[in-house]
């Protein structure tokens, strides 16, 4: 076996680390000095804080250039090995058939420098076991090594649909403030005030500063005007957070079958997913975005498998936020399919999953506005007006929603794959491909089984595992199994009658997209 050269790291890491650490003096100095300076002159205080922070950032420096000394890689026919450490000495090695990712990723002070982190993944479930960092090589070399490791021999060959499959439309921004996101920054942002009022002993100020700001306002106004606020300031940090992750957004596929997927305004990304470990799409609506007829595109692929501190949980986003029917052609160009399969006509499910959907709705409002005015007749009236207000106002709300759900509701096959669709705060719609599932599990509870309903999940090794067939009927489901992978569930199934007409399910209709 041939073994490439051993490597080092790029020496301005130093450069970067050193950077870093006085960012970290530069903070702690202000708030050092106002404390040091109660009992001792200014200028003594400032000369304690400046020695700290040049032995700190000194010291970091040395620990940096330490384990830049002790740390080498190198690229072999074979195997990707990687040793390093100070005191304990690691020695990793990873065999270059089972690397699944190679990710890119540099923050605004790397991008200066021309530095790139390297992430180099099997997407195995082994913890940090299952990957090599190299932190960090010069931009020229972090790309050599993606190029290297990622390229596969293939005997595939479709020019046409190599290239650029999808670039970022400033438009798509109108969407970021509908999302979750908007309203959970809010809430952020509001916590934080208080937060920090609170450090510094002023949170009582801030509460009465805001009191006096309302006081000629009624409860129910004053609590609408601070949600409205904190949503809007949710609003505009969505739009700087959507710009910061989208922007010089870039989806292509390259030579050797690999999609690569590149962005970021200040800290740069590149995924990229070779083509034979894809299984299928999964086109993801959240309420808001789907209220605005927007979709997002995410992979369901093997080998994303993640580590627990790992930071980059959007490795699947293969699209932004972008009207559904730019989403639909994005996924049919991934999948190089004609057409999109997730635009198939869907069959729907009995009225015994709306029926289902109905009494969880109700029982989730009517549940807890019923101990409430438990509580209300034991302890105070209060408690009967906000039980009585929780029904009226949330309980169309849920009706609404869970007639939705099961608007949303439908399954069928599409030439190679089978495509599921359910939800409605979050609606998804997987396209799986039919050779990737591995097995079927049915359930049926109880109640499922009086109202003649269940539910069919395909088992696969790509994705989220298994993907749901919610609440359809009895021999729907298990027909709609039996089709999508042939033999699999046949050994489990009754054979019908030959001579018994089969009689299709009433409810299975093309449901609306």
């Amino acid at each position: 076996m041939s073994e490439g050269e051993w490597r080092r790291l790029d020496p301005r890491t130093l450069l970067a680390g050193a950077a870093v650490l006085c960012g970290v003096a530069g903070g702690a100095a202000l708030p050092a000095v106002a404390g040091l300076s109660g009992g001792r002159p200014l200028w003594q205080a400032v000369a304690w804080v400046l020695a700290g922070a040049a032995l700190l950032v000194l010291g970091g420096t040395a620990a940096d250039w330490v384990r830049l000394r002790r740390t080498r890689y190198r690229v072999g026919t074979e195997r990707v090995d990687l040793h390093t450490g100070l005191l304990l000495l690691k020695r990793r090695s990873l065999a270059r058939e089972r690397i699944r990712s190679v990710d890119l990723t540099a923050n605004p002070l790397q991008r200066v420098l021309g530095l790139v982190k390297v992430r180099i993944g099997t997407g195995e479930h082994t913890g940090g076991e299952s990957t090599l960092e190299l932190e960090l090589v010069t931009r020229t070399e972090g790309e050599r090594l993606r190029r290297e490791l990622l390229t596969r021999p293939t005997d595939r060959q479709e020019p046409d649909h190599d290239g650029v499959l999808a670039v970022l439309d400033p438009r798509w921004i109108r969407y970021a403030p509908v999302s979750f996101l908007a309203p959970a920054l809010g809430g952020a942002a509001a916590g934080a005030v208080l937060q920090v009022s609170e450090w510094f002993g002023a949170q009582a100020e801030v509460i009465d500063w805001i009191g006096d700001r309302f006081r000629d306002t009624s409860l129910t106004w004053a609590i609408t005007d601070l949600v409205l606020l904190a949503t809007a300031a949710g609003a505009v940090g969505a739009l700087g957070l959507w710009i910061e992750m989208w922007w010089n957004y870039r989806l292509e596929r390259e030579p050797g079958g690999t999609l690569r997927v590149r962005r970021g305004l200040f800290t740069a990304r590149s995924v990229t997913l070779e083509e034979r470990r894809l299984r299928g799409i999964e086109l993801v609506e959240p309420l808001g975005v789907r209220l605005f007829g927007a979709a997002r595109v995410d992979a369901v692929a093997t080998g994303l498998a993640q580590d627990d501190d790992d930071k980059h949980a959007d490795l699947k986003n293969l699209l932004p936020a972008a009207p559904r029917e730019r989403a639909e052609r994005v996924a049919a160009l991934v999948l190089r399919e004609p057409q999109p399969p997730t635009g198939t006509p869907l069959a729907a499910h009995p009225r015994a999953a709306r029926a289902r959907r109905l009494r969880w709705a109700l029982w989730s409002v009517l549940g807890p506005a019923a101990v409430l005015a438990v509580l209300g007749v034991l302890l105070t009236p209060v408690l009967l007006y906000v039980a009585a207000g929780c029904a009226l106002v949330l309980g169309p709300v849920a009706v609404l929603l869970a007639l939705d759900a099961y608007r949303s509701l439908g399954h069928g096959v599409s030439g190679g794959y089978l495509v599921a669709r359910s939800g409605s705060v979050r609606r998804t719609t997987v396209a799986l491909q039919r050779s990737g599932v591995i097995g079927w599990t049915v359930k049926q509870s109880y109640f499922q089984r009086r109202a003649g309903i269940l539910t069919v999940t395909a088992t696969t090794a790509a994705g989220e595992g298994a993907y749901d067939v919610l609440d359809a009927g009895e021999s729907q489901g298990l027909a709609f199994a039996a089709e999508a992978v042939p033999g699999l569930l046949a050994p489990f199934l009754e054979t019908p009658d030959p001579e018994t007409p089969f009689v299709e399910t009433p409810e299975a209709r093309p449901t609306e997209r």
